[in-house]
């Protein structure tokens, strides 16, 4: 019996250090998305051994790959138990676009494959503080544990790399664009692929084409939400995007006075028109308080969106003070969801994408 066993022994050796071996244990480490071999992908190749020491090419779908550090240590896993394994090696690269699309006719990590949901914010007109509730609410969205990405399609006027104090420009990978990470989100804004400072002109199908660019051509990957930072306005960058994806809800931004009231009347009518669902209002520069007394003084008026609540049939879903903090979160780079996430104005960004997660439900 001795003897047998220690026949099996060496036959157990002589099979773990060589490549057959190596592919018979591989077959068990799984693509997480198709839950299929990554040997019989072709995504594990050039597999070798030498005194004990595997080495391989684990191919990625791309660099930027979520899961990459898991499939490593499972890879490592699976090798380190076979006798004889003494080291793993992996060197990783990314599959071309020969071997994405025939892996994936459709790549899934492409455009909105993955993003569960859109949220478009919206406005009738600038200056009502629209790109700082975007990126607050995301914030207060990627803080309830969900992956969030921003898009700033503000053609025109893309503040979000400003607002975030985000440098540099994007990567690019088998001609679609890696969004870059700031502060738990994935963001994209022409603002990051444009030359700082130079002003953006383009006309109607240029901005439609940038837009669907924007959409289908950056790698978002898995998305609980995509918040979509829209341009002001009633123009050609709304109804691309109410085009493109008509699944989207709207979050409506306005400001307690009559002025901006009829033009956010009008964005909300070109968004019924074309059927997509307004997930409700957010009353931004709704008052301010005083250090000394704490009463709210409504400077631009008061009741604005508790009238659009009543006229529409839309849910006020909070109302954002002025508070300075706001403010030196839009010129530092950090904001508020950062800086004061359980402050005052910090706790009414939270109920509000509470509200909103609710209505998804």
């Amino acid at each position: 019996m001795e003897c047998g066993t220690g026949s099996w022994e060496i036959q157990r050796n002589d099979m773990a250090v060589n490549e057959r071996g190596i592919r018979e244990a591989l077959k068990v480490v799984l693509d997480p998305e198709l839950k299929k071999s990554l040997l019989d992908l072709g995504m594990i190749r050039d597999i070798s051994v030498e005194e004990g020491q595997v080495s391989l090419s684990l191919a990625l779908t791309t660099a930027k790959c979520p899961r990459k550090d898991d499939i490593v240590d499972e890879i490592k896993r699976v090798l380190g138990r076979l006798p004889g394994v003494s080291g793993v090696n992996i060197k990783l690269s990314t599959l071309n676009r020969e071997e994405l699309t025939q892996l994936f006719p459709k790549h899934p990590l492409v455009g909105l494959e993955k993003v569960r949901h859109v949220l478009a914010v919206a406005s009738g007109k600038g200056g009502v503080g629209k790109t700082t509730i975007a990126i607050n609410v995301a914030l207060a969205l990627a803080g309830k544990g969900l992956r969030i990405g921003l898009l700033d399609a503000d053609v025109y006027g893309p503040s979000v790399p400003v607002m975030l104090a985000i440098e540099g420009s994007p990567e690019e990978e088998n001609k679609t664009i890696i969004p870059i990470e700031k502060f738990g989100l994935r963001v994209m804004s022409l603002g990051m692929i444009t030359e700082k400072g130079q002003p953006i002109v383009w006309r109607g199908p240029l901005v439609s084409k940038a837009i669907k660019q924007l959409l289908g051509e950056v790698m978002w990957g898995e998305l609980d939400y995509l918040v979509v930072d829209l341009p002001p306005g009633t123009g050609d960058p709304s109804i691309t995007i109410a085009q493109s994806i008509p699944n989207a809800s709207i979050l409506m931004v306005t400001t307690p006075q009559e002025v901006a009231l009829a033009d956010v009347r009008r964005a909300i009518d070109l968004f019924k028109k074309f059927e997509m669902g307004i997930v409700g209002l957010v009353e931004n520069m709704s008052y301010f308080s005083q250090d000394s007394s704490g009463k709210p003084i409504a400077i631009f008026g008061r009741g604005g969106g508790e009238k659009l609540s009543r006229e529409f049939g839309l849910p006020l879903l909070g109302k954002i003070p002025i508070e300075l903090e706001i403010g030196k979160g839009g010129d530092s780079g950090i904001p508020l969801m950062i800086s004061s996430p359980n402050s005052e104005t910090g706790r009414i960004f939270q109920g509000i994408a509470e509200k909103i997660l609710s209505a998804a439900r």
